[in-house]
């Protein structure tokens, strides 16, 4: 049975991270993506399905090509982030599960259900891109997740030609703490749970 975190972990993970605007200038390296991965990688999906698709934009061609399909208060912060990860998600996630989920035929039951295979891709990647959120933090970065951008031109962007679509953004980086606003409040338990 795992130990709980001790507090310093808990504050890094949830209670002083936060969500950031800016970055400072220094970049991340390929191996701090890579650690991002094999963290997040873990993290449980339906079926162990995985079915995110990243594509991390660090060179300036590609922030610029992203920058330009986003709201301008977006576009800004992916231009001065040193990575801004794109979290796609395929749709067609079920071709890997022979492979991911060899216990069962579950490619079966995703293999021409649309309706499902979306539900689940969006589901999931979702949960893989929090799993992402959570392993940069984890590893000392800090990312600031955003909607605001044109999914369909994204979509045709980075994706063209594919089953995968875009879910969300993220930048990704060393926060600058003059970016940052006052935390918003966080209710308590009672507010917004029940027990039943």
């Amino acid at each position: 049975m795992a130990e709980p975190l001790n507090a310093t972990a808990l504050d890094q993970l949830f209670r002083e991270a936060r969500t950031y605007n800016g970055f400072l200038n220094t970049p991340v390296t390929r191996a701090q993506m890579d650690a991002i991965w094999e963290l997040m990688k873990f993290g449980p999906t339906s079926a162990n399905a995985l079915p995110a698709r990243l594509v991390w934009c660090e060179s300036d061609a590609a922030k610029q090509k992203l920058a330009a399909l986003a709201m301008p208060a977006n576009a800004e912060k992916i231009l001065q982030a040193p990575v801004t990860v794109i979290i796609g998600m395929d749709l067609e996630f079920y071709e890997q599960l022979p492979e991911l989920f060899p216990h069962t035929d579950a490619r079966s039951w995703f293999a021409g259900n649309d309706a499902l295979a979306e539900t689940t891709a969006m589901r999931n990647s979702s949960l893989q891109g929090a799993y992402f959120i959570m392993a940069a933090r984890a590893l000392g970065l800090d990312t600031g997740p955003m909607s605001g951008f044109d999914n369909a031109g994204v979509d045709a962007a980075f994706f063209g030609g594919t089953k995968v679509k875009s879910n969300f953004i993220s930048t990704l980086g060393y926060g600058d703490p003059a970016s940052i606003f006052e935390r918003s409040p966080r209710p308590a338990f009672d507010r917004f749970n029940s027990i039943v």
